[in-house]
């Protein structure tokens, strides 16, 4: 298993926004919503979009693609919504003294 490795410090990603990381040779986006922080792959299945670029909705629990609007789920990166079928890797977060650290998923 893997160890967590510091992504990004909490104050970098404000509530309801997400910010495009780079961990273990890996692209992220980390996503801050409700309070809680949630890594995914920055890949949307359907056609490799970045999803760091769509929006997030907190409420609702998911990030959007920005080239056709599939959604995925912040917490488990299924999808959530046509065009995507697949889900997108989702990573373990934590948050320690102000700074979010991954472990990636293999």
């Amino acid at each position: 298993m893997h160890d967590f490795i510091f992504a990004a410090k909490a104050s970098e990603i404000p509530d309801g926004s997400s910010l495009l990381v780079e961990v273990d040779e890996r692209l992220l986006v980390l996503i801050h919503a409700a309070g809680h922080f949630y890594a995914l792959d920055d890949v949307c299945t359907h056609d490799g979009g970045p999803l760091s670029d769509g929006p997030v909705d907190a409420v609702g629990g998911t990030i959007a693609c920005p080239r056709h609007g599939a959604k995925f789920d912040i917490k488990t990166g299924d999808a959530a919504t046509m065009p995507a079928t697949k889900a997108t890797v989702a990573h373990e977060v934590k948050v320690e003294r102000e700074q979010v650290f991954v472990r990636l998923s293999s």
